[in-house]
């Protein structure tokens, strides 16, 4: 018989309460470090619990003690398809959090208003124990945060960071890399041309968008001195508003041979590359069905993305670590960038 593949069970605080020749009542004060315990009567139970490699089940102590958490996601007001599926994710993750007697609120708000999100933050620390947001890098964003982190609530930051604040953790990819990695790929696709480049981006103001732009900077000017880089474009996401943006660009730049979108609303630019008939190198980031459906046309070269499941799962995970002191395994929460071509849709 293979021993090797018999299920090993879990000790519980029933076999430590055993073993130690105590009470369950007595080893639950010992696991919990309460008073009231005799110094040999703990040591006994110590002694049972490294011998039995017992760990204590967090979840079901919060549960036996009625303790419970709330905490809120704050995402965009405005509708894209990425915020759309990261929105979709947060609902799915309640599943997981509901047993562990913490529940979750998504709320919204302009993410590209300071005075807006920031005043959204300030009014959350007496409803939550936790916040995760999509930031906007700027002082009074960054003073929210630094209030709530002060009253008592854990804050990360989703997507978009402002690392200069109080926030406990940062959940998204790394955007300087994003944004040197589209650069590589523009070059490559075009192999040598030169000519111009066009730069969508939601806002200046969000910090991701600005740190992939310069990414994508650092490598083209470096790396692929023929193409030209044009003044940069604030769409704020908005499918219309970069429709009309890349028509424009069209019609002024008849040597525009690249494009790259660093935020989202690409589907208003899939169908003003479309409409136009007009070949050219488009690096986008998501893979959403816009994006799925212009890899598959050609009309979309390669897709960066970040997984929305993988970043709402590790923004629940980092805030139960910081209002429970449970320990944080730093590698399964890194958000790996990820490439998409026509080859490889998942």
């Amino acid at each position: 018989m293979d021993r090797s593949r018999i299920p090993v069970r879990r000790a519980t605080l029933e076999d430590v309460a055993r073993e130690a020749g105590v009470s369950l009542a007595t080893a639950d004060r010992v696991v919990n470090q309460r008073e009231g315990v005799r110094a040999k009567t703990v040591e006994s139970v110590r002694r049972a619990i490294a011998k039995l490699d017992y760990r204590a089940n967090p979840a079901a102590a919060r549960l036996a003690r009625g303790q419970s958490f709330r905490f809120a996601f704050i995402l965009p007001s405005s509708t894209n398809a990425f915020m759309a599926g990261l929105m979709q994710q947060v609902r799915r993750i309640s599943d997981w959090l509901e047993p562990q007697n913490a529940f979750v609120d998504i709320l919204q708000l302009d993410v590209f208003d300071p005075e807006a999100l920031a005043s959204g933050l300030a009014g959350l620390a007496d409803h939550f124990h936790g916040v995760a947001t999509v930031a906007l890098d700027h002082p009074k964003v960054r003073a929210a945060i630094d209030d709530l982190v002060a009253r008592g609530v854990a804050v990360v930051t989703l997507v978009s960071d402002a690392p200069t604040s109080r926030r406990a953790h940062y959940v998204g990819i790394d955007n300087p890399a994003a944004g040197r990695t589209s650069a590589s790929l523009m070059g490559r696709f075009l192999g040598g041309r030169s000519g111009k480049v066009g730069v969508i981006l939601g806002s200046m103001s969000l910090r991701d968008h600005v740190e992939r732009l310069y990414g994508f900077q650092q490598v083209l000017s470096g790396d692929y001195p023929g193409l030209t880089l044009l003044p940069v474009l604030e769409g704020r996401d908005e499918s219309e508003r970069n429709e009309a943006a890349v028509a424009g660009l069209l019609a002024d730049h008849p040597d525009l041979i690249g494009l790259y979108n660093i935020g989202a609303g690409n589907e208003g630019i899939v169908t003003a590359l479309e409409t136009a008939g007009r070949p050219l190198v488009f690096i986008a980031h998501e893979l959403t069905e816009a994006t799925r459906r212009g890899l598959l046309s050609g009309t979309v070269a390669a897709v960066i993305n970040q997984d929305p499941g993988h970043e709402a799962r590790s923004a629940a995970r980092l805030l139960m670590a910081e209002v429970t002191g449970e320990p944080i395994l730093l590698d399964q929460e890194r958000i790996r960038i990820e490439i998409f071509l026509r080859d490889n849709m998942s």
